[in-house]
């Protein structure tokens, strides 16, 4: 009897200490299995922060170059338009408007490439351009020579930043490929405001279609194809083309939720 009690109690015991074990190396593959995850986790965000600093570094590089080509010759471009400007008024002549269109066209060249170089400095994306300086890239484009009207429809209201910045984008490359490319045109621009959307569109009248003539390229350039990428980061749509009757339509649809 008292030998089968002990065998019990020696049972007992074995379950026991089995049971203690197991405990134990439950616990410790459950540490074992939480360090790998913070090494993973740890893999993870060194290379994170290795692709940040790889960007960054990338960032500052384009900004110094950018700053070393296009800051100089922008001066440049604006301090002889300056001068220009002060010597047709100083014996008493008529500036040309396309004149002042370039000194303030430079201006506001060197006020978006600080602004640049200030965003690529950064590790945040700045203001930029946005449809409020609409009015002031229609008077440039005006002065110098090309009848642009402006119509907006539906409920304006402030935009998401990055939405802003791609509508004036638009418009201003549009303006900017019709003064070049289309002979004796006109342009319209027209923004329409939907719950959703932005609408962008921008129409011309020129004739031309012929590459070196002075007239609109075939063919896609890389301002459309800029226009293209930020359009398309957005989630957004992008036409752009002919019209049938002569002309040139761009026409963006962007994603622009009213605030509730």
């Amino acid at each position: 009897m008292r030998t089968d009690q002990g065998r019990q109690r020696l049972y007992a015991a074995g379950w026991l200490i089995s049971a203690g074990v197991m405990a134990v190396s439950f616990r410790l593959w459950q540490l074992h299995l939480r360090e790998v995850e913070q090494r993973a986790d740890e893999a993870e965000r060194t290379r994170d922060e290795a692709a940040q600093r790889r960007a960054m570094e990338e960032r500052l590089r384009i900004a110094r170059e950018l700053h070393d080509s296009l800051t100089h010759s922008i001066s440049v471009i604006q301090v002889q338009a300056g001068v220009a400007v002060h010597l047709a008024r100083k014996r008493g002549e008529d500036v040309p408007p396309a004149l002042l269109a370039i000194q303030e066209a430079g201006a506001d060249a060197v006020r978006e490439l600080r602004a640049t170089l200030g965003v690529l400095r950064s590790e945040e994306d700045g203001a930029g351009s946005g449809l409020g300086q609409l009015d002031s890239l229609v008077a440039r484009a005006r002065a110098a020579g090309l009848p642009v009207t402006v119509t907006v429809t539906g409920a304006q209201r402030p935009l998401p930043p990055e939405v802003d910045q791609a509508a004036y984008r638009i418009v201003q490359e549009s303006l900017t490929n019709v003064s070049r490319h289309a002979r004796h045109a006109s342009a319209s621009v027209h923004l329409h405001y939907a719950p959703e959307a932005l609408s962008v569109q921008v129409d011309d009248d020129g004739k031309g279609t012929v590459t070196g003539t002075g007239t609109r390229p075939p063919g896609p350039g890389l301002g459309l194809v800029g226009m293209r990428e930020r359009v398309t980061a957005l989630g957004g749509q992008l036409h752009a083309g002919p019209h049938d009757g002569g002309g040139f339509q761009v026409r963006a649809q962007l994603p622009a939720r009213a605030p509730s």
